[in-house]
């Protein structure tokens, strides 16, 4: 999926291949930039794990008309079915419930922040599981993002409230668990297509997250606004299908490496669009951390070693 697909677009107007491909890098980090607000705005009204589920569903059937058109299996092969499984809990249903749960209590923007966190638990699981080699470099950006993560968890005031806390270690706990995900699945599940690895789980996680909500939140869906709707909808066929499918183009037309700075971008965007949302000024000290944040964790994924070899 890395190759470089050749069109008469990148042979006769390079140019305008790299203006698209620079379109699709921006909408991808937009689309995913603006899902923790969208996330917020979802879960006023509605219960997390009811927000989780009906955000899925509504993605399903586009991911599933997606895998229909490009003939791609749903099941996973008969000796994945274990890893079948872990993905559809660990990447899409307790993950997203912690999300969710976190937003209650934690603004936009710094949740995009916090989930920023999650490449250097892929660093730190593949080393633990691959075997891959961490650079001092990268021990370097690992102390400078989470020291620079904890200054700007203090300069926003969670010193205090127990909920703001619980909603912190929530969002930290889902950026772990997609961490593991997908350093699981570079080992483990490298030969499953990108569609497939999508469609199913996220269909069924979304049912799994709906029935429980439904038996323990007990949502008011009378008492649901048509903002909190929208929001749903906007998550489930712009951010979790749209987002997919141009991220999915670009994988054909970047390095992974370098498409793996959507990571380090799309929190830019949520603290800007949160702020803004909330009312909230962004005050110098927290953008001064947040670059430093995401300067840390950039390093991580190109260490200096690899630079100067």
């Amino acid at each position: 999926m890395s190759t470089t697909v050749s069109t008469p677009i990148s042979i006769n107007k390079p140019w305008l291949a790299g203006f698209i491909t620079s379109l699709l890098f921006l909408i991808v980090c937009l689309s995913w930039g603006t899902t923790w607000l969208g996330i917020k705005i979802a879960v006023e009204s509605v219960p997390p794990l009811t927000a989780a589920g009906l955000r899925f569903l509504i993605a399903f059937p586009l991911f599933l008309s997606f895998a229909l058109l490009r003939k791609e299996p749903l099941l996973f092969p008969r000796q994945s079915r274990w890893f079948f499984v872990f993905v559809t809990l660990s990447y899409f249903s307790v993950p997203y419930y912690l999300l969710n749960y976190g937003e209650i209590h934690v603004s936009s923007g710094l949740t995009a922040l916090l989930f920023s966190c999650m490449p250097v638990f892929i660093l730190v699981f593949s080393a633990l599981f691959l075997r891959e080699k961490i650079y001092p470099s990268q021990m370097l950006g690992i102390a400078i993002g989470f020291g620079s993560l904890f200054m700007i968890i203090r300069s926003q005031g969670l010193h205090v409230d127990k909920a703001e806390w619980l909603g912190v270690l929530a969002i930290l706990g889902a950026a772990v668990l997609h961490a593991l995900c997908y350093v699981v699945t570079k080992k483990h599940g490298s030969a499953i297509s990108v569609i497939t690895y999508n469609t199913l789980p996220i269909g069924i996680a979304g049912l799994l997250l709906l029935i429980v909500g439904l038996s323990f939140e007990a949502p008011q869906f009378q008492n649901v606004t048509a903002r909190s709707w929208g929001a749903l909808l906007y998550l489930g066929l712009v951010a979790s299908v749209g987002g997919f499918i141009v991220y999915f183009l670009l994988l054909k037309r970047l390095s992974p490496i370098i498409l793996s700075f959507v990571f380090i971008i799309f929190p830019v965007f949520a603290v800007i669009i949160g702020a803004w949302y909330e009312g909230q000024a962004l005050s110098k000290e927290l953008m001064i951390y947040s670059a430093i944040l995401l300067s840390g964790f950039a390093i991580t994924k190109l260490p200096f070693e690899k630079w100067f070899r």
